[in-house]
């Protein structure tokens, strides 16, 4: 038997990393889509022509959750001790790869949905906000965004530790 090294925990740091990446963007996207949904159910009310236009932030809550899916199956994908050695460096990697997307992604869906329900409510009263609106939730999205890219970027740094 070898002499424990380490690196037998390593996969357990990779896993929690996917883990945070999925469960962080989803509670992004889960909020931000209960928040301004909620804001499109009370504008509804008032001016229900508005309704289909005032989906908009709940569509981009929603693609936060795909962000945490995509850098979770990479990083799922990359954890394989019996193919390749997998090392401490590899699961940090992974755990700070998973945890970039996830709590950018948690953040991106906490604006997205304080700013959607505000804007549509807005909106409903005066038309002209739509655009400023829109122009916040893309820039909240690429919040989101953000992480992914570097997300993928520290993903990409398992497997560099060692020979």
């Amino acid at each position: 038997m070898d002499a424990f090294s380490g690196d037998e925990t390593a996969p357990f740091f990779g896993f929690i990393g996917a883990a945070a990446a999925l469960v962080f963007s989803c509670m992004g996207a889960a909020y931000g889509t209960a928040k301004s949904g909620v804001g499109v159910a009370s504008m509804g009310v008032m001016r229900p022509e508005l309704v289909m236009k005032s989906i908009v932030p709940v569509v981009m809550a929603g693609v936060l959750g795909i962000y945490g899916l995509i850098i979770a199956v990479i990083i799922s994908t990359g954890i394989n001790p019996k193919a390749k050695s997998y090392y401490l460096f590899d699961g940090y990697a992974h755990l700070s790869s998973g945890l970039a997307c996830g709590l950018a992604g948690l953040s991106a869906g906490m604006a997205i949905g304080i700013v959607g329900d505000a804007g549509v409510r807005a909106n409903a009263q005066q038309p002209k906000l739509f655009v400023g609106m829109i122009l916040i939730l893309i820039f909240a999205e690429a919040l989101a965004l953000y992480g992914l890219i570097v997300g993928i970027i520290l993903s990409s740094r398992a497997g560099q530790s060692r020979g």
